[in-house]
């Protein structure tokens, strides 16, 4: 299923570690299922294993053909998370489900930000914590799985000079969630969405520990 070429040390060999399974029993359902799902979405590159863990995220190996990654996302992530960037979600789902080991980089909800400015503008509240994020920007991960609104709102401020590191966007829906992930892949950002109405918090979830993974096993070399 992968065409793209970019690694990652030997992240995608047959070794595994799982640093969210904290049980026997844990790590070997986590392992079980990523051996099938290297079986049917291939291993060669680290997009691979973000596809794995987007389809074991759903419990559907069609979310890796969906899984769209522009500008060399998973280096933009891996430097990012070097730095020490901040983590910055749309909602607290996805600021609860991102892992905290093994990484300093602090995660922040834009639901925590920006009351003001929501009520003032009527806007939703996670597009008006990332307007009040602005600063922060930067340099940042985000990571959306939920907001189409919180999305293009993002996209608005990138056209406006704002530059994060990478951009997770995955938000599903029927109002929006397509669109949004159409506008992202225009960004000149580094990204990873997918296509459809699809998508969701597991995705957006699956997308960065995946990531934070594939540090923690740079770390470790």
């Amino acid at each position: 299923m992968s065409k793209e070429s970019s690694r990652h040390g030997d992240t995608t060999g047959s070794t595994y570690i799982d640093p969210g399974a904290d049980t026997p029993e844990g790590y070997a359902i986590s392992k079980k299922s990523r051996t099938l799902a290297r079986e049917v979405v291939g291993n060669a590159t680290v997009e691979d294993r973000i596809r794995q863990r987007c389809s074991i995220a759903v419990g559907d190996f069609a979310m890796a053909d969906l899984v769209r990654f522009c500008h060399d996302p998973v280096p933009a992530a891996l430097a990012a998370l070097a730095a020490g960037a901040p983590v910055i979600t749309d909602i607290r789902m996805v600021q609860t489900g991102i892992q905290k080991n093994g990484h300093r980089s602090e995660v922040l909800c834009a639901l925590d930000f920006g009351a003001d400015i929501a009520k003032e503008r009527e806007i939703t509240r996670s597009s008006a914590g990332l307007i009040a994020l602005k600063d922060r920007l930067n340099g940042a991960i985000i990571v959306i799985g939920n907001a189409p609104s919180a999305l293009l709102a993002l996209c608005s401020m990138i056209e406006e000079g704002s530059r994060p590191a990478v951009i997770i966007g995955t938000p599903v829906g029927f109002v929006n969630a397509a669109e949004s992930k159409e506008v992202l892949r225009t960004m000149p950002v580094p990204s990873v969405s997918n296509e459809g109405t699809r998508g969701g918090t597991p995705v957006a979830v699956a997308a960065l520990n995946e990531c934070i993974t594939i540090f923690i096993e740079g770390s470790a070399v």
